[in-house]
């Protein structure tokens, strides 16, 4: 059986992911906040001190959002972001990979974003940290393919999640789903089942790649 670490599996597309893994036959671990804040460095090392079991597959799908323009981008909102998005993600991922190494296999799956891909307003901080996991992404990818363990990035577009609805009007929504050209919002679904097919034993050549699932947005 293998064991699977993912991060955000509370809700949304990390409760998707989870509960696909789940039906794969895979033991998933889930640690809520209080066991793994990934805001935290002390938290981070404590979590992994007492990982007392090997984990095949990784998916790094926490991670926050504060939007603001560029002048008005606070310093500990960067900080928070980056630490949150990129460096938490980039130290499990530096823990988990030399017993993976080990055991010639491994699957990792970043969760990034389209705003990696392109932009808009008041995106400045959370662009630089899903640009810089897709950088991460490639790059050890390189590394980790002699050794059987794939790694790749999905980065969703518009997604239909609790916290869409809680941060969107029914009239916002629309606007939106308009500009897509499949012309709604993916369902959290959707994305994991990419992630899964990514971390299971179909995939045995893809690796090092920003998997965009935007309904075409991007391609605009």
């Amino acid at each position: 059986m293998r064991i699977a670490l993912v991060t955000g599996a509370s809700r949304g597309i990390g409760a998707a992911i989870a509960s696909n893994l789940t039906s794969l036959g895979c033991k998933v671990l889930m640690p809520s906040r209080a066991e793994l804040d990934l805001a935290s460095d002390q938290s981070v090392e404590s979590y992994l001190a007492n990982l007392n079991q090997p984990v095949d597959i990784l998916i790094n799908d926490a991670g926050i959002n504060r939007v603001a323009t560029f002048e008005n981008i606070q310093n500990g909102d960067v900080k928070d972001i980056l630490q949150i998005n990129l460096l938490a993600p980039f130290r499990l991922t530096q823990f988990l990979v030399p017993q993976m190494k080990v055991r010639n296999y491994g699957r990792i799956v970043n969760i990034s974003s389209m705003w990696s891909v392109v932009s808009r307003g008041g995106r400045t901080s959370y662009s630089m940290s899903k640009s810089a996991i897709n950088a991460m992404t490639r790059s050890l990818a390189v590394e980790l393919a002699p050794f059987n363990v794939l790694i790749n990035a999905v980065a969703p577009g518009y997604v239909m999640t609790d916290l869409t609805l809680q941060n969107n009007s029914p009239i916002e929504i629309e606007k939106i789903s308009q500009s897509i050209p499949i012309q709604r919002l993916a369902e959290p679904q959707e994305i994991a089942s990419v992630v899964a097919f990514l971390c299971s034993e179909q995939n045995t050549y893809l690796t090092g790649q920003t998997i965009v699932v935007d309904g075409g947005y991007t391609c605009l």
